[in-house]
């Protein structure tokens, strides 16, 4: 029965960290580097990735599904095309973080998924915005080409790079938290 409750738990606080997710990005998002104003930041990553670390990679893509199927079918935030830039991109971040963080439940970990997990969704979004904002939005390539190194990389890298800064400290700040509750393991 404790096993049950348990799963149950995880399954509320899962939920919970995806409409979190799109509570997020319903109240923070804007852009940051003009020529690329159509790329906003948002917040959305934070709990899917505190969610990643609670519960492993998998329950954190499971987190990032829900959270992206909401923000592009009910929200409406770019269709279909802004679910699998989204689920793509960040789903490539989550994976590393969350494997690498499983392996080694440290700072160091936790620190060495974020960073490869943010160089991972920043190349992603090179190909995903060559081949769908040409082909879905009919952007002409050499302007998608034009404003990749000056706008389109460095903004997915800056978004990557500030969730994972904030979903680290926020974990950190939750830990004993967390840990004295039982929502995390010994060493995590």
């Amino acid at each position: 029965m404790k096993k049950i409750r348990t799963d149950v738990v995880a399954l509320v606080q899962m939920g919970m960290l995806a409409a979190i997710a799109v509570v997020l990005v319903m109240l923070i998002h804007f852009p940051i580097i003009p020529a690329v104003s159509f790329i906003e930041y948002d917040m959305a990553d934070v709990p899917v990735l505190i969610g990643t670390l609670l519960y492993g990679p998998i329950p954190g893509l499971l987190i990032l599904l829900v959270a992206s199927l909401v923000q592009a079918f009910i929200l409406g935030i770019n269709g279909w095309v802004g679910f699998v830039m989204h689920f793509v991109a960040s789903g490539a971040m989550v994976l590393l973080v969350g494997i690498l963080y499983d392996r080694k439940p440290s700072l160091t970990g936790m620190t060495v998924g974020m960073a490869l997990g943010s160089l991972a969704r920043t190349l992603v979004m090179i190909p995903l915005n060559l081949i769908l904002t040409v082909h879905a939005f009919g952007v002409p390539h050499d302007v998608v080409m034009s404003l990749m190194l000056p706008g389109i990389i460095p903004m997915n890298l800056i978004i990557a790079v500030t969730n994972c800064i904030l979903a680290g400290l926020l974990f950190k700040a939750l830990a004993t938290f967390l840990q004295k509750n039982r929502y995390l393991t010994q060493g995590k």
